[in-house]
């Protein structure tokens, strides 16, 4: 993760070289954004920066829904242990853990324990598995809801998850309203 400063400086000129590289999280309005969200700027006193989507949802912030934050191209920065996260976020991305796939299921995939796993995840993703299963997941759904009619049964489903009572649940969490409520309207 990059220093406070530095994070400040890139969120002030709205660097798109950092897009991804940290998310801003504003403590007054509990939202998180991309660096480059063309909201007006928040005081830097209300600011706390995350390495990941996951991680600043993790701490109780939820997506802006003008810059779309939990749709921006992970970290960077991942070194090291980056390739067993990497291949465990692309069988995340492929459904591992919708349905009946269990953190245990993934990391004997990966052919490491589950703890290893949750330990790796926290250290470059700042999020459990879970987590970040769930923020793909809705990514997914907010995506079918901007781009299609399909009825909001259908984007569940297509975006992993089991019911759409979970669906409905995990959304409102997130955003503080229904899913019907994001949709875009077709122009009139």
């Amino acid at each position: 993760m990059l220093d406070f400063d530095t994070c400040n400086d890139a969120r002030l000129r709205r660097d798109p070289a950092f897009d991804g590289k940290f998310f801003t999280a504003v403590r007054t309005t509990m939202i998180y954004c991309r660096p480059v969200c063309p909201v007006r700027q928040p005081l830097t006193r209300n600011v706390s920066y995350f390495p990941t989507a996951a991680a600043a949802e993790r701490a109780g912030y939820r997506p802006c829904l003008r810059c779309r934050p939990e749709t921006a191209p992970f970290c960077a920065a991942w070194n090291g242990t980056r390739t067993t996260v990497e291949r465990a976020l692309r069988l995340i991305e492929a459904g591992a853990l919708d349905g009946d796939g269990t953190v245990n299921l993934l990391a004997e995939r990966l052919g490491i324990g589950a703890r290893h796993l949750s330990r790796l995840f926290a250290e470059h993703v700042g999020a459990s598995p879970l987590q970040t299963a769930q923020t793909l997941r809705i990514g997914r759904a907010k995506r079918l809801l901007d781009s299609t009619a399909l009825p909001i049964t259908e984007i569940a489903f297509r975006a992993g998850f089991g019911s759409v009572r979970q669906f409905n649940t995990a959304f409102s969490k997130l955003y503080g309203r229904p899913p019907s409520s994001i949709r875009r309207r077709a122009p009139q």
